[in-house]
């Protein structure tokens, strides 16, 4: 019985966790409070306790662990290593060459975490293949090797067309591949993350929501239900809904559905199809078509850049069956012109920074009260990234994690509403009719083109890579 629209946490979810799910009904004592009860918060937890055993350490949680982007995301164990040249650009050599060793780290740091503590999470690093769908996207695979091989970095290999196969689809022109990726069932992960967090001692209330907070080098956190929370130091790990808590934020991100489809279970088809691994396979346009399989063997197909959030409201349509099932079909027949029958279709709200990039620190003039935001649809690593950030910050450790460049940066904003929504899908739309204009292999019209720049920031491709790399 269907009882969560999100296939993933709907598969993870259990009648005792529903049971089990109790909300803070008292006022308590703390040393750090998370706000948040997906990755970036449990990760967080788990890391500070690692780290000082001793710390008292609270998380709450609206809804149930995991109910948010990290129940419901497509799974994709992806890496920075795309978008080094924009990390150059934002950050410099050092740095962008630091992020991106260790988000091809991270990938091997969660299954070894997952493999330690018995989180059975179907985590297969299979490593990724990044394709061209179309001939217009093929020239722009090369450049990623050719700036990541000028720095000594470089871990993709060109696929020949024997390996090309591995993608499943002759809409796949042309691929490169990396072994440093992979795919997990991300509700179980997160879930498996709850436990492995109690184990260690940290206290997690679910349908607790934070309502307010007061308060110096003690802080007093109220909750929605009346209890209040004293602690040291407070954690904003709420991704999304980020702007709705602190209205600061509201221009720094925008909020845009990113929706996903699985199939029943077709395991003669995917084998058929050469389907038999975890490895995620992404195209290269700005609103790029993902898709991966699963061990017991149902294929996920999703597609961003679909619904933009006027004001950034998380409404309950980011709960319910996606309305872009039409697009969402199209995407699969476009891949695999065979017969696909749909399990279910659903969405989820992904928190786009203007850089396409996440940021950490700390609130202006509130040093023990941090954040983290803005994953821009690639968190599933980077919130693992996100967690030792955090549990540096907290703890006042004067490491690389602490001083990264993802750390109290100035963050560009967006425009004012309604001019934000209007000009979202304006750009969607021109996007939309560019990457429609090139799979027929007409030429996009100068304007459509022109438009499309202006969210390259948006594909998991990075858009400068050409220019950087005959810097």
């Amino acid at each position: 019985m269907k009882r969560f629209q999100p296939f993933w946490f709907d598969e993870a979810i259990e009648e005792a966790d529903l049971a089990s799910a109790k909300p803070l009904t008292h006022d308590i004592d703390t040393g750090a409070c998370i706000i948040g009860g997906g990755y970036t918060g449990l990760w967080t937890a788990i890391m500070l306790k690692q780290k000082k055993p001793e710390l008292d350490v609270t998380v709450i949680e609206k809804d149930l662990c995991g109910q948010g982007a990290s129940g419901r995301n497509g799974g994709a164990m992806l890496t920075w290593s795309t978008k080094f040249a924009s990390l150059i650009k934002l950050f410099g050599l050092e740095q962008a060459c630091f992020l991106v060793k260790s988000s091809e780290q991270a990938v091997h740091e969660i299954q070894n975490f997952a493999q330690r503590h018995c989180i059975d999470c179907d985590c297969r690093v299979d490593g990724t293949y990044y394709t061209a769908s179309n001939c217009a996207q093929m020239s722009s695979l090369a450049p990623i090797m050719t700036l990541l091989e000028k720095h000594n970095i470089n871990h993709w290999q060109v696929v020949d067309k024997s390996r090309l196969r591995n993608t499943g689809s002759d809409a796949n022109r042309r691929a490169i591949f990396s072994p440093h990726a992979g795919s997990i069932q991300p509700a179980k992960l997160v879930r498996g993350l709850r436990r492995v967090a109690n184990k260690l001692g940290v206290r997690i209330f679910e349908k607790t929501a934070y309502k307010s907070h007061i308060g110096g080098e003690t802080l007093a956190i109220t909750t929605q239900q009346g209890a209040v929370i004293r602690a040291t130091s407070l954690t904003f790990a709420v991704n999304a809904w980020l702007p709705s808590l602190r209205p600061e934020f509201s221009r720094n991100v925008v909020l845009v559905s990113s929706d996903m489809a699985i199939t029943k279970p077709m395991p003669a088809l995917l084998s058929q199809l050469n389907l038999h691994h975890g490895a995620p396979i992404i195209d290269a346009r700005i609103f790029v078509n993902y898709y991966r399989t699963t061990s017991d063997g149902r294929l996920m197909l999703g597609k961003g850049g679909n619904y933009f959030s006027f004001a950034n409201q998380v409404t309950s349509r980011f709960d319910k069956a996606s309305r872009y099932s039409e697009i969402l079909s199209q995407s699969l027949k476009y891949f695999f012109n065979t017969p696909m029958q749909l399990d279910r279709t659903w969405t989820g709200p992904s928190d786009r920074s203007v850089s396409g990039l996440p940021f950490f620190g700390q609130l202006k003039g509130q040093n023990n009260v941090y954040f983290g935001s803005g994953y821009s649809g690639n968190g599933v690593v980077q919130s693992f990234i996100g967690g030792k950030i955090l549990s540096a910050l907290i703890t006042k450790q004067n490491n690389e994690w602490a001083g990264c460049a993802l750390v109290n940066g100035a963050l560009a904003k967006f425009p004012y509403e309604p001019f934000r929504s209007i000009g979202a899908y304006t750009i969607r739309n021109a996007i939309r009719r560019k990457e429609y204009a090139q799979d027929m292999g007409e030429t996009p019209s100068k304007f459509d083109e022109w438009l499309s720049r202006l969210s390259a920031s948006a594909a998991k491709l990075d858009p400068d890579i050409e220019r950087l790399a005959k810097m």
